[in-house]
């Protein structure tokens, strides 16, 4: 095991263990932001007493920031270092969770969203520092097994978000359900959602001093700078290269749509799981608690699919396995929206399953032979990540229609999923015939 280690985290002498850890870290810390936010879509919607249309304004604004800074992140990097990306990361990240205390005061939604906007900003830089910067220490030979074992940290993030959001968040705000907020007077309702907006921003402020924390941290470590030799900044010619590619292309397309399926199953999830125990007699706050712990399980799946994959990638054609997980997707999604209760819940959770492996397979197939264009088309991809901006509130404005015909709205909604997975289907099949006639 030692020299399995050795491998992986040195090179010509230089051990990169610690600077391996701390950027490792930050794959657990946006995890953690990305996932304590998908619940809060239901909870500002009982807050506010707004629409759920409204309430998925907080993926607007979340996703929305990964698209705004993606390039702009690229060129600060490429001009810059990675270590200063990760800072100016992590400074946006605290600043924008920090800025929940503000937007309390006010009293108001919109505050709340210039938060999230200015966190994602963050996490953006993050997001194209980091996968880049976890391959550059040690061996190529052995970049891909790094950047594999810094993003098992992610969903370890992502479910500690998810612990925190139903148990310091939606267990803890008042239990009066959206019928019975909707009959408050003015001021019973203003004093009910001062008191929630108090509980509600309390993990956000201790998760805001912890970046703090790690932002000095990083600040007065010493960090390698051996991939940050080149400065120049061509980038209307890169971008007319790495946009000339297909497969480049297609692939920021099929992530693009990755994306909008994995946050609408992951917010969702609340409004379908309430809706089918409160039809077996729970009260919303139960149901809505319970819902949130079935996401939980789902991110476990998820965690436990991608080394399952991961194993099988040794023997699969990656676009082949991609276009099979896909199709399995589609017919979970089909359970989701004809069976109508807890088996349909089950086939939503078992959605992720079936995404575990597709944000990195994605990833890796749009920038194969890339060399050093690299950088700005993995801020192309991070800039798909507006899929997740775009569609959940496409999706709530859907679930607003309470029913379609004889079946549930919130079922039908999850067509849009479904169809997202029948474009990764075609992408994964595409990129099976390519790599079969290549070879």
């Amino acid at each position: 095991m030692e020299s399995n280690n050795h491998s992986i985290l040195h090179k010509d002498g230089i051990s990169y263990v610690l600077p391996f850890i701390l950027v490792t870290s930050c794959f657990a810390l946006w995890g953690f932001a990305n996932d304590i936010t998908n619940p809060m879509v239901k909870a500002f919607s009982k807050i506010f007493r707004m629409s759920v249309t409204d309430g998925a304004l907080v993926q607007v604004a979340f996703y929305g920031g990964y698209f705004a800074m993606a390039f702009p992140a690229a060129m600060f990097i490429r001009k810059y270092s990675y270590k200063a990306g990760v800072l100016m990361g992590l400074g946006l990240y605290a600043i924008g969770a920090l800025l929940f205390f503000p937007a309390k005061l006010t009293g108001t939604y919109y505050p709340f969203l210039i938060a999230y906007f200015i966190l994602t900003c963050g996490l953006s830089f993050l997001e194209t520092s980091c996968n880049p910067y976890i391959l550059s220490m040690g061996s190529e030979e052995t970049s891909t097994r790094r950047l594999n074992l810094a993003q098992c940290f992610n969903p370890m993030g992502s479910l500690c978000g998810m612990y925190v959001a139903m148990n310091f968040i939606q267990a803890r705000l008042n239990p009066m359900s959206t019928e019975e907020r909707a009959q408050l007077s003015d001021a019973d309702f203003a004093a009910m959602r001062d008191s929630d907006l108090s509980v509600l921003i309390g993990p956000y402020l201790m998760i805001g001093l912890v970046i703090a924390i790690m932002f000095c941290v990083i600040w007065f470590a010493r960090m390698p700078h051996n991939a940050d030799q080149n400065h120049s900044i061509d980038l209307g010619p890169t971008l007319r290269r790495i946009f000339g590619i297909k497969y480049y292309r297609e692939g920021v397309v099929a992530q693009f749509f990755y994306v909008g399926a994995q946050i609408m199953c992951w917010t969702f999830i609340i409004q379908y799981g309430t809706r089918v125990l409160m039809n077996e007699g729970m009260t919303e706050q139960a149901a809505e608690v319970l819902s949130q712990r079935y996401n939980i399980i789902a991110m476990a799946i998820f965690v436990s699919s991608r080394f399952v994959c991961t194993y099988f990638l040794k023997f699969v054609n990656a676009g082949a396995l991609l276009a099979l997980l896909a199709v399995v997707a589609i017919a979970l999604c089909a359970g989701v929206i004809l069976i109508d209760g807890r088996w349909g819940l089950y086939c939503l959770v078992g959605v992720s399953a079936c995404m575990s492996l597709m944000f990195p397979t994605i990833y890796g197939i749009a920038l194969q032979g890339l060399g050093d264009d690299a950088k700005f088309g993995a801020a192309g991809l991070i800039m798909a990540i507006l899929g997740g901006s775009v569609l959940p509130p496409l999706q709530a404005s859907i679930i607003d229609q309470q029913t379609i015909g004889s079946m549930p709205a919130v079922n039908v909604s999850f067509l849009l999923p479904l169809f997202c997975f029948i474009v990764i289907t075609v992408y994964g099949w595409r990129t099976f015939n390519r790599t079969r006639t290549a070879a």
